[in-house]
């Protein structure tokens, strides 16, 4: 597993945005894990989470686009955040580009916050977490009414490997559906096998209990 993969998976556990307990998940399955983006509040968190952002996306789609778009409202301050990451990292410009929920009559009107959309664009999507795929469903529409761009992929942070609405998890069916390329930075596959029965911080995040009802949700939900 690469470095920055590791310190990710420690990143979400420091700002308490990957927790292991017992949690009730919109879906209504009871899961032992649940994730929330909006644990990152600080200056520094950001700037940590636009760095693994950036390193993942360069990884999987290399420098080859030229907007990164952030559904609202939580997709917003990742595609600034990656956007400026990436500008550090692997010194190109990419452009951030975010949608409104209320289209703005007047002043920057339009649906778009940030740069527009022009015919050829290459476009990555990011976003936290994709458990159901809706977010898509309304972010393509956006994406193609305002111009012809050519969507090369999607970025999230976590993949949970859990079933969407078939029998595939939530990334791999929007995969199918858009015919897009759909990453994550981590996969809880890769969260257990960092944490499971290693000290982290004085502490065993995933002792042998825990591992056991993770294996249990997935035998439950687990995507095919």
């Amino acid at each position: 597993m690469e470095q920055y993969k590791k310190e990710f998976i420690e990143f979400m556990v420091d700002s308490d945005v990957l927790k292991f307990g017992d949690f009730t998940l919109k879906s209504g399955r009871k899961s032992p894990f649940f994730m929330n983006a909006g644990g990152y509040i600080t200056g520094s968190q950001l700037r940590r989470l636009g760095e693994y952002y950036a390193k993942a996306i360069y990884d999987n789609y290399g420098t080859d686009f030229d907007v990164l778009f952030g559904p609202a409202y939580k997709g917003i301050p990742l595609s600034v955040a990656t956007s400026i990451a990436f500008s550090e990292l692997y010194h190109k410009d990419i452009r951030y580009c975010s949608n409104r929920k209320e289209i703005k009559d007047h002043g920057d009107v339009g649906i778009l916050l940030g740069s527009g959309l022009n015919d050829g664009d290459r476009v990555v999507i990011i976003e936290d977490v994709t458990t159901s795929g809706k977010s898509i469903e309304e972010t393509f529409p956006i994406l193609k009414e305002q111009a012809n761009v050519d969507v090369v992929g999607l970025m999230v942070s976590l993949n949970r490997q859990e079933r969407g609405k078939t029998q595939k998890n939530a990334l791999a069916e929007i995969r199918e559906i858009y015919g897009i390329e759909t990453e994550a930075i981590v996969t809880m596959e890769e969260v257990v096998e960092h944490l499971y029965n290693q000290p982290y911080n004085g502490r065993v995040i995933i002792d042998d209990e825990m591992k056991d009802a993770i294996d249990a949700y997935y035998v439950q939900y687990g995507a095919k």
